[in-house]
């Protein structure tokens, strides 16, 4: 049910909150200033084409791409030559799956999870399509995925492993290095889509012996339009492009690049790496003390997915015998959501929470709450509060 769009105020808890009150930062996060104020020269006097060799304005702009480059890869452990700058994740999803299929030298299986976000499971669907074998692999009811399920499925014909290293919906953290290791002993190369991971947990694409993994801006508080994929550099994965042209990023990926975008990009990516412990450790109490509020008031609620391999800002949750899309229409003060915001307009149930083994009720009941780096003490308890009461209508109202 989509409402009519509002924003206000109020005075909580000696604070002062817009509404709604965010929740929901799995779908994007808001801008940090500071990434703003190394954008906005950019829009401005420093408007020049990174791709212009023979002019000041040119060497200006590229020298701000570059130092963004060098930026997000220090956020993953990579070298700077090994990120290829992309509009999103979901587009250096496809790159890493489609443009690795297409270097695969006879080989025609890939293996992926049930869980993963849309982009990469059709991107799995359009080489099915081309006459490629698919292995779908189930995860666990905590949605984690079986180690030794997926070294079952690694076969000969194996040219690449996709599996996300931060679910988008309920937040759980896969055990990458442990994957890798696996794919490195069978010579397959592994791919991760770390969109929700970037910036919220460390990375290090070389311990954990990854050979791609896609990055996105606006997951981390930086500007959207903006991704990387990073493409190991030794020994070199090949890789065909999607978009060609004018041979950009080392003919990855043509197009000129957006210098803003990226420095904003770089800048945000700056300060996660620089930030992301005290982040973690004040969002998880924060997201601690949410859950201990609602359970505290509904003790029949439910968390969806393993309590301590997940990232510190998410809860997915669901109270038996509640819808989530008529609980969500009942806290018009808090921004939340049932599910990924790629998917929301679909009317099938979360593929995710299928995945856990959930029935199609308990799927409907679910909602999504992601808490950010500016949610506040005050926003939680204020959450709390009106998630509560909703519950108490809805339940008025159906008999619930």
């Amino acid at each position: 049910m989509r409402m009519t769009a509002r924003q206000e105020s109020v005075r909580y808890g000696g604070e002062t909150l817009a509404l709604p009150v965010y929740l929901d930062h799995h779908a994007t996060t808001p801008l940090d200033p500071r990434v703003l104020e190394a954008m906005l020269p950019y829009f401005g006097k420093r408007f020049g084409n990174p791709h212009s060799v023979h002019h000041a304005y040119g060497w200006a702009a590229e020298e701000a791409v570059e130092q963004a480059r060098t930026q997000v890869a220090a956020l993953i452990g990579a070298r700077a030559q090994e990120i290829v700058f992309t509009s999103g994740a979901t587009e250096s999803n496809n790159l890493a799956i489609r443009g690795a299929a297409a270097n695969a030298q006879g080989k025609q299986h890939v293996v992926t999870v049930e869980s993963e976000h849309p982009c990469v499971l059709e991107s799995c669907r359009a080489l099915v399509a081309a006459g490629w074998r698919v292995t779908w692999l189930p995860v666990r009811p905590d949605g984690l995925l079986d180690l030794e399920a997926l070294a079952e499925a690694l076969a000969d014909d194996t040219a690449l492993v996709s599996v996300m290293a931060v679910n988008h919906e309920i937040g759980v953290i896969q055990p990458l290095a442990e994957i890798g290791a696996l794919c490195r002993e069978k010579g397959v190369l592994f791919h991760s889509d770390a969109a929700q991971a970037a910036g919220r947990i460390p990375l290090d694409v070389k311990a954990m012996s990854v050979d791609l993994m896609s990055l996105s801006a606006h997951k981390l508080y930086g500007p959207k339009g903006i991704g990387a994929l990073y493409v190991r550099g030794r020994p070199p994965v090949p890789i065909e492009p999607l978009i060609v042209g004018g041979g950009q990023e080392r003919g990855l990926r043509s197009g000129t690049l957006p210098t803003p975008l990226c420095v904003g990009f770089g800048a945000a990516a700056d300060i996660a790496r620089r930030e992301m412990a005290a982040d973690a450790e004040r969002i998880g109490g924060l997201r601690d003390h949410l859950l201990a509020r609602l359970t505290a008031a509904l003790p029949e609620l439910r968390l969806n997915g393993d309590r301590e391999r997940r990232v510190t800002g998410n809860l997915n949750l669901r109270v038996p015998g509640l819808d989530g899309e008529e609980l969500l229409s009942e806290i018009g003060d808090v921004a939340a959501s049932t599910g990924s915001a790629c998917s929301s307009a679909s009317l099938e149930p979360s593929p995710v929470l299928r995945a856990l083994g959930l029935t199609d009720e308990e799927v409907q009941g679910s909602i999504r709450l992601g808490l950010g780096r500016f949610t506040s003490r005050a926003e939680v308890d204020f959450a709390a509060e009106r998630i509560v009461a909703a519950v108490a209508r809805v339940r008025a109202g159906t008999g619930a």
